[in-house]
């Protein structure tokens, strides 16, 4: 496999029942923000750092956005709170961090990014995870931070559904896939995986999905690097991030239908759903996924932020990009 010296970032803020219902106004802040992180992300690897400081820079500036699932926008629990997770992943030497359930670190991406770079774990959780958040300088943030009246008015959808014995009324409240993730390309030809969320609303009996598990919902190795955002569980069994990687770098499998295989026929095979970016070490990539929309996109060698919302709408990587062997 060939190595590009063309830096690539690909980014996704969440797939599921994404239509063109959206308020015009919340669009605009939503692609807004998919090209600010683009821009964040990509001037990292302009000024020639590592893959791991683009994917830390884009995903933080997510984490920030109420508009996603992750950080400040995360959903809440059964019980009324917030519960995030985050890993990131180093493809250059498979060194990795995760965080999962804690509740008042402002951007866990950059826990995670601590667990790897100042522990010898890979990941921590709850309590003991805040602890060490406090020793590494991380800053942590009263959980009323994160509440915002989207999410709570969700939660209150569900809590009445489940009252009632009925089945939630639509995946977006039963299953909110606004998880935010990215995946990097650098100068030296080093990946970089990242992924952070706040799970699912309702959420109960401390549930963590895939998004903090390496190999789940984060990956990647020398060849390819994968973020996952959908339904964890599904992830989780079949280990979809590592799967998607290993059919790249050992079958040989091109980048777009290895992620195909896994995200739009072995995932829906088993009754789950979502989507992925995916980035190899060719620059290609690949965006697939099985709902609605997926808020997503990437930055390549013309510096340009391309960003899509919906199924029906182009991202653009049909087109050949420059530097890669599409």
């Amino acid at each position: 496999m060939s190595y590009a010296t063309t830096p690539v970032l690909v980014i996704h803020g969440g797939a599921g029942v994404i239509k063109r219902e959206m308020s015009p106004a919340k669009e605009k802040m939503v692609r807004a923000a998919l090209t600010l992180a683009l821009q964040k992300g990509y001037a990292k690897l302009k000024e020639g750092k590592p893959a791991l400081d683009a994917v830390t820079a884009a995903i933080t500036v997510l984490e920030d956005d109420p508009n996603f699932n992750a950080g400040k926008g995360a959903v809440f629990t059964h019980d009324g709170k917030n519960e995030l997770d985050a890993a990131i992943m180093d493809g250059s030497n498979l060194k990795a961090g995760a965080i999962a359930g804690v509740h008042r670190v402002k951007n866990p991406i950059l826990l995670a990014r601590a667990v790897m770079d100042k522990t010898e774990h890979v990941m921590l959780s709850g309590d003991g995870a805040e602890t060490f958040a406090k020793e590494a300088g991380i800053e942590l943030v009263d959980p009323s931070y994160f509440r915002t009246e989207e999410r709570w008015q969700q939660l209150q959808k569900a809590l009445k559904e489940d009252k009632l014995g009925q089945q939630h009324s639509d995946v977006e409240t039963a299953k909110h896939f606004g998880t935010v993730g990215a995946v990097a390309l650098d100068a030296d030809g080093r990946l970089a995986a990242g992924t952070s969320t706040g799970g699912m609303t309702d959420k109960r009996w401390g549930r963590i999905g895939d998004s903090p598990i390496i190999g789940a919902g984060t990956y990647a190795n020398s060849g390819c690097a994968v973020s996952g955002t959908g339904w964890g569980e599904y992830y989780i069994r079949t280990v979809a991030a590592h799967e998607i990687c290993m059919r790249v770098t050992q079958m040989r499998v091109p980048l777009k239908r290895a992620a195909a295989e896994v995200i739009n026929q072995e995932i829906p095979s088993m009754g789950g759903n979502g989507g992925a970016i995916a980035l190899d070490a060719s620059g290609n990539v690949a965006m697939p996924f099985n709902t609605d929309g997926m808020f997503r996109g990437w930055i390549g060698a013309d510096g340009v932020a391309h960003v899509a919302i919906y199924g029906d709408e182009s991202d653009g990587t049909d087109d050949p990009m420059p530097g890669t062997d599409q």
